[in-house]
């Protein structure tokens, strides 16, 4: 009984211990690496920290706040290595003695700028993280290890991605970092463009991920739109001028919202015009529609993520399918194709056009895709396709297509649902009732 009531609090520290960790990790990682000018180093550091907490909170108790109490620790760390450092250098005579004297009153200096407004530091973070030099697949691991706060494990399974794998590409991204010798800071304002864009990319992708996943079992992961949305939400606080980053929080608050509708009772699959509306979530509708207004009060020209936000707030503001402004979504799409041109923009707008002006006018837009080489694998290229020629009445060729879509997805959920429209389609094509 002793046994498993001692089990059980250690159990319950561990998870309280991983929680704030989760919390916490990136301002600790973000305050340690302006000082040290090394991602790497600082998240040692700060994994020294929490191995510490795991050694003597389990004793001691969790203390009243336990993110300073990891600074903290931390932050000596940092102190006792540089005080190292000094010693070695002392013994070994290698330094000048004016440089002597500025690493006397290093420590202090430490002391001070660990205590400075954490903010910049994640902005710093962020901009680090996610930095152009990296391949778009290290900038995502990296952001959810160092800002995400996820184990090397929850990486991998987010991504059906082998844990080797994950290392590799975390250690690979933090070499070249250091490297490049890739500076901790904001970039001034002539290099933020480009490197904003590369943040607002990594968090996309990780939320996109999350509310249709590319492989897997699960329809949705919720975990990582919500590690995307906080992202988004720290960027917006730290960058208030910028649009896009409101666009973006706009978006993913607008889509989230969506979340609890998305999947079935048995987890399957319920597309938009299917859904439930009452179980949106009313909350984060409101939050999406107020970052939007944030983005259009700025007086810039609206960007992709932006335009994204606008489109998603036609769906939010209807009550109802049929209420849907669709002809606003087509204007909104063609500003899209305008600003952002891809062939994925293009079917999307194909699909707003099938809802405004009928599945042929739909079509006309989609089927010069086909011939579109970055689609050749897109497996909803052929599901759209499906849909709008199940529309017309071709139903033989709806059935192929939901087929080829089903072959294409490595989404458990999404096969089963393409492969149960394709028999649909048949069943129709046959003169059959179609099935419940």
């Amino acid at each position: 009984m002793a046994a498993d009531r001692s089990r059980r609090t250690r159990a319950a520290i561990d998870a309280a211990i991983a929680a704030v960790w989760r919390i916490e990790s990136a301002r600790i990682i973000a305050g340690l690496a302006r000082l040290v000018g090394d991602v790497g180093q600082a998240e040692d550091l700060a994994q020294d920290a929490l191995v510490a907490a795991l050694e003597q909170w389990p004793a001691a108790g969790i203390p009243d706040n336990p993110g300073a109490w990891l600074m903290a620790t931390a932050k000596h760390r940092a102190l006792d290595q540089l005080r190292r450092r000094k010693m070695l250098d002392r013994k070994h005579a290698r330094l000048a003695p004016e440089l002597e004297s500025r690493q006397e009153e290093a420590v202090p200096d430490l002391e001070r700028a660990l205590d400075d407004d954490i903010g910049d530091d994640l902005l710093r973070l962020m901009f680090t993280a996610c930095h152009p030099v990296l391949a778009t697949e290290a900038r995502v691991a990296l952001t959810l290890r160092l800002l995400g706060g996820l184990t090397t494990e929850e990486i991998a399974r987010a991504f059906l991605a082998g844990v080797p794998a994950i290392q590799q590409r975390i250690v690979r991204a933090k070499r070249t970092l250091r490297e490049a010798r890739v500076p901790f800071e904001v970039p001034r304002p002539a290099e933020r463009a480009a490197r904003l864009g590369s943040v607002l990319e990594v968090i996309y992708l990780i939320f996109n991920e999350g509310y249709t996943a590319t492989a897997g079992d699960d329809w949705v992961r919720p975990a990582l739109c919500e590690d995307a949305l906080r992202l988004g939400r720290i960027l917006a606080e730290l960058a208030p001028d910028e649009p896009e980053v409101h666009g973006l929080v706009a978006l993913m608050e607008l889509q989230a919202s969506r979340l609890g509708a998305r999947v079935g009772p048995r987890g399957e699959p319920v597309l938009l015009l299917d859904q439930d509306r009452s179980r949106w979530n009313r909350v984060l509708v409101a939050r999406g529609l107020a970052a939007l207004e944030r983005a259009e009060r700025l007086e810039a020209p609206l960007g992709p993520y932006a335009l994204q936000a606008a489109i998603a707030a036609c769906h939010a503001r209807a009550a109802r399918p049929e209420d849907t402004d669709w002809t606003r979504i087509t204007a909104l799409y063609d500003a899209l194709a305008q600003v952002a041109p891809s062939p994925v923009v293009e079917l999307n707008r194909g699909v707003a056009y099938a809802m405004a002006f009928g599945p042929a006018a739909g079509l006309e837009i989609v089927d010069p895709l086909l011939g579109e080489p970055a689609l050749a694998s897109y497996h909803l290229l052929p599901s759209v396709r499906g849909d709008l020629l199940f529309k017309l009445g071709r139903l033989g060729e709806a059935a192929a297509e939901f087929e080829r879509a089903a072959a294409l997805t490595r989404n458990t959920r999404e096969k089963t649902l393409l492969l149960e429209r394709a028999a649909a389609a048949g069943r129709t094509g046959r003169g059959d009732p179609p099935r419940p």
